[in-house]
């Protein structure tokens, strides 16, 4: 076991020293969340193993044969008329392991063309981004699976265009007693094609790793991610000093001690997160990222920002799961995701 897990901790090293992407850039919308329960739990790459094939989109190795035949659906309503969509498959394939087929779109609405000057002249056009994905997990002993995902993605701003294809890679360990510990290589790629000016276009690769644990005697599932570990420093230097950060008389910055700067620092890559079970048909879900929260917060009202919550039902033979999160004062998204198993639906006999 010590070998596996110091090999799949070495190949991960070697992938971030050869990748160095640290920025989202232009294909920032490949970290973009769209399925609810995933919002509700952070916005992160989960560490839960069970049969929802909507955690595989951000954690190939969590598929497995329980997701064989099922269906997802997934929308959500995003800030002004920006909005995306989600929809997901499952298939078992007995000699080669589980595949999952993803395709997620997101549109940014209506937008008009204008001068430089900002003078509309007549016409619009609808910009988006897209990506259509294949993934593949493999259970290799009891305790221990792997899981990788293969991506296209391609941009389409009006005239502009790019594509790119990457792959994610992961593996979890499942202890005996139900702790899950999974880690994640997400968006290592390159981009095949572009006719926007410049350099091109990196993507935003990123390290995670997560240990969930569902309790045996209280209906309560516990989930802590580390993400972004390829970056220590992921604070963000306000240029317009809303904090206060800077002395006014004397433009120095003012320095937190080394201990806050270190905890602050940690804590920018810990999402915390939960599931509490009432009955078979009903979760609670709620979640907090502290980074997100000091990024996005303003300074006279920071509300509910780096807080997520959602709930999920079991209604006929349909599960429906619905979520927000808080990224801002003036609004949250709002994510909706419907599943199904196709073979809830065949006959009795056949």
């Amino acid at each position: 076991m010590i070998k596996r897990l110091v090999s799949v901790v070495a190949f991960l090293l070697l992938v971030v020293e050869f990748q160095g992407q640290t920025t989202n850039g232009a294909y920032g919308f490949l970290d973009m969340t769209g399925s609810a329960r995933v919002a509700a739990l952070g916005n992160t790459d989960i560490a839960i193993y069970d049969s929802d094939i909507q955690l595989a989109v951000y954690n190939p190795a969590l598929i497995n044969s329980d997701m064989h035949n099922d269906i997802v659906l997934s929308y959500v309503n995003y800030y002004a008329d920006i909005s995306h969509a989600m929809a997901q498959y499952g298939r078992t394939f007995e000699k080669f392991g589980t595949f999952t087929g993803t395709v997620l779109f997101h549109s940014y609405g209506n937008m008009k063309y204008a001068d430089e000057e900002g003078n509309v002249t007549g016409g619009s056009f609808s910009p988006s981004d897209y990506t259509v994905m294949i993934g593949w997990g493999r259970q290799l002993t009891p305790n221990w699976s792997i899981g990788a995902n293969v991506k296209f993605a391609g941009i389409q701003y009006d005239t502009f265009k790019t594509f790119a294809l990457a792959v994610d890679v992961a593996g979890s360990y499942r202890t005996d007693n139900g702790w899950m510990f999974s880690a994640t290589a997400r968006n290592i790629g390159y981009e095949l094609y572009s006719n926007f000016e410049g350099d091109r276009n990196k993507l935003p690769f990123r390290l995670s790793a997560g240990v969930s644990k569902r309790l045996e005697h209280v209906p309560f599932l516990f989930s802590v991610v580390y993400e972004n570990i390829q970056k220590w420093d992921l604070s963000y230097d306000d240029p317009l000093d809303l904090e206060g950060n800077y002395d006014p008389i004397t433009g120095t910055k003012n320095e937190k001690s080394n201990a806050a700067q270190f905890a602050d620092n940690l804590m920018r890559h810990i999402v915390f997160g939960g599931e509490i079970y009432i009955g078979k048909n009903l979760v609670l879900r709620a979640a907090y990222n502290y980074g997100m929260r000091q990024n996005l917060k303003t300074p006279t009202a920071k509300g509910m920002c780096g807080f997520s919550y959602g709930v999920g039902v079991n209604i006929w033979k349909l599960s429906i799961n619905y979520s927000r999160s808080e990224m801002h004062i003036y609004g949250s998204p709002n994510y909706i995701t419907i599943s199904t198993n196709l073979d809830r639906f065949a006959k009795k006999g056949n």
